[in-house]
């Protein structure tokens, strides 16, 4: 017999809404349990998925989807979704190279309505899907799904402010699992989201706008004393002041409440506010315990549970900046540490705990983290900011605008440069060396190894203007991190290895790889640290010593370290042949990153190759 009844009847929404409501619960419980088992052999988001089961399976049992659409924020929720839109065995290969996505994709499904990854897009998004409709006479449902932590980004209320006075059919739903907004969810509130949902007091307001619409007055009155009545039973004040009609909190969990409440909403006109209270890790008694370990996972043994510990020896790049932020501030009292909601994915726990008062987690507001930290360097303190390359994109305005233009000594700890495996294109840090050498004012450092890291991070928090230092997700070739705060000599690369005729200028990552084609090749192989300041110099004498250079970086090909190399020997003078190999002009999926390295020819193999070809045209 199936572990699996209900789950294994279910190959698309249309058969979900075939079941009598009474069996949802069953179903939700079977979905955990697969989750559960899925995600501990493939390794993905795993506290999320289960904190939204409910409340996926009546979406889609409510609404006419893919028809009615639905737009989830992030998108690291959505497995349960996957799974109800016909890809349940597409996740026996979740996240790895040809397989499905961890985030919605438009190309892989038409359930997934909006491709996200990043945070706080989906009001945005489903606002313009719903004037589309309005303005195409068409009759469907619009649905945003964000999360509490989503919801602290200023495009989320932009978004919120442009539809609470927009004339289109909107619901937003706030997946809220840490109480940071409301009360315990009880009897009470579950009466007042049907109360507020259904016919009879929405047709009760109606009525009443109508008959005090002679007195704009009295209308005026009756609309702040409904506000107040409201306000004091439920926390939807804010919400109701942008335009919405506040329905919650109620049980996320609970079907009995969300099937209902979701119908009522469905027939309502205008923008809808529904808040609903979740759990993370539901159902996983180690999740509900430790949902931020359980939120990303490798494989884990599903009745265990994850086994921590340093895997190999090495220390990963995020903990050699997060042992340097520790040692650095217990050097200088100047330095307070800044992160966009990524504490422990940023390796800053324990700087936390140890300098409480120097931390600052802004949520995810990586705009206003960048403008905060140029106004506390305005007043001689040292801000590092630590932020995915991803990220920073966010916020490219306020590092020109805010900080380049001003040159204020603001240090970026750039995290997940270069490819980040499982987790695809959407955060790939595959831009910021060419979105960062344009900006003037700016020292752009990609380490090698990890005790170059450490060098490097004291060289950008000394440097008196604004620097980043960027490095890639995981651990490097195992360099130990010595603990002395040594900065480097500014704008010097150097040379590993002595070749000839051929020269591999590698930039970070990529230098192990270029060693090793090195001894392939009887290269010269360069370290050459710097992106920005260029090591002209160095560029010069390797061109007059070779008849090739290569370039080799972990980034966008397209205005990239090699674009700065092309521009060093031609200001200079100078005709020598130049390759630049990187990142190809296309968007990097998702798999194992040594596995698409090799398929972009950027392992020692395909660096060797290319060169050979080259060699031989």
């Amino acid at each position: 017999m199936s572990a699996y009844p209900l789950l294994d009847t279910i190959g698309s929404p249309a058969d979900l809404r075939l079941l009598e409501r009474k069996q949802l619960p069953q179903l939700a419980q079977e979905m955990r349990e697969f989750l559960i088992e899925s995600v501990s052999r493939t390794g993905g988001h795993l506290s999320s998925n289960l904190g939204t089961v409910e409340l996926t399976i009546a979406l889609h049992y409510v609404f006419n989807t893919p028809e009615d659409r639905l737009v989830w924020d992030v998108g690291h929720q959505t497995y349960a979704h996957k799974v109800l839109t016909g890809r349940r065995a597409g996740l026996d290969k979740l996240r790895m190279l040809g397989g499905v996505s961890g985030f919605p994709r438009r190309d892989e499904s038409p359930y997934d309505t909006f491709g996200t990854g990043h945070s706080s897009t989906s009001i945005s998004a489903a606002l313009g899907m719903a004037i589309g409709a309005r303005d195409k006479a068409e009759t469907k449902n619009v649905v945003a799904v964000i999360g509490d932590g989503a919801m602290t980004a200023g495009m989320a209320f932009e978004a919120l402010n442009n539809a609470g006075v927009a004339d289109a059919n909107l619901l937003v739903i706030l997946n809220d699992n840490d109480m940071s907004i409301s009360p315990p969810v009880g009897a009470l509130n579950r009466y007042l989201a049907r109360l507020f949902s259904g016919h009879a007091f929405n047709a009760a307001r109606r009525a009443g706008e109508k008959v005090l619409g002679v007195s704009p007055s009295l209308l005026e009155f009756a609309k702040r004393t409904e506000e107040h009545l409201k306000g004091m039973l439920t926390p939807g004040t804010l919400f109701e002041e942008f335009g919405f009609n506040y329905i919650g909190p109620i049980d996320g969990h609970d079907l009995d409440s969300l099937v209902p409440t979701l119908k009522n909403i469905s027939e309502l006109k205008g923008p809808q506010f529904l808040h609903v209270i979740t759990k993370k890790g539901q159902g996983y008694k180690l999740a509900e315990a430790d949902p931020v370990l359980y939120h990303g996972v490798s494989k884990f043994d599903s009745e265990n549970g994850i086994q921590q510990g340093k895997v190999g020896g090495k220390l990963t790049y995020t903990q050699v900046f997060g042992d340097w932020l520790c040692d650095m501030a217990a050097q200088d009292a100047r330095l307070v540490a800044i992160t966009p909601a990524m504490r422990e994915g940023s390796g800053m726990v324990r700087f936390a705990e140890e300098f409480p008062h120097r931390f600052h987690d802004v949520g995810i507001a990586e705009q206003h983290a960048l403008t905060f930290a140029a106004g506390l360097a305005c007043e001689g303190i040292k801000p590092v900011v630590a932020i995915y390359s991803t990220f920073l994109q966010r916020a490219y305005d306020q590092l020109i605008h805010d900080i380049a233009l001003q040159n204020l000594p603001v240090m970026l700890a750039i995290d997940r440069g270069g490819l980040v495996g499982a987790d695809g294109a959407t955060h790939n840090g595959a831009f910021d060396l060419s979105y960062l050498t344009c900006i003037p004012n700016m020292l752009v450092m990609a380490p090698a190894d990890e005790d170059e890291c450490r060098q490097m991070l004291t060289t950008a928090f000394f440097h008196d203007g604004p620097s980043a230092v960027r490095y890639p997700r995981g651990h490097g070739p195992g360099v130990p991190a010595l603990k002395t705060l040594k900065a480097l000599s500014v704008g010097k690369g150097d040379i590993r290895r002595s070749g000839s005729r051929i020269a591999l200028l590698a930039f970070g990552s990529l230098l192990t790889p270029a060693l090793e084609a090195g001894d392939m090749l009887n290269a010269t192989v360069a370290n050459m640290r710097f992106v920005k300041p260029l090591d002209h110099s160095l560029v010069k004498e390797l061109a007059y010593g070779h008849d090739l250079l290569v370039t080799l970086e972990e980034n966008a090909v397209i205005g990239g370290a090699g674009a700065e190399v092309a521009r060093s020997l031609e200001e200079q003078g100078l005709n020598t042949r130049l390759l630049r190999l990187g990142l190809p002009d296309r968007f990097t999926e998702h798999g194992d990153s040594a596995a698409l390295l090799a398929q972009l020819g950027l392992d020692a193999a395909g660096i060797s190759e290319r060169v050979k070809q080259l060699i031989l045209e």
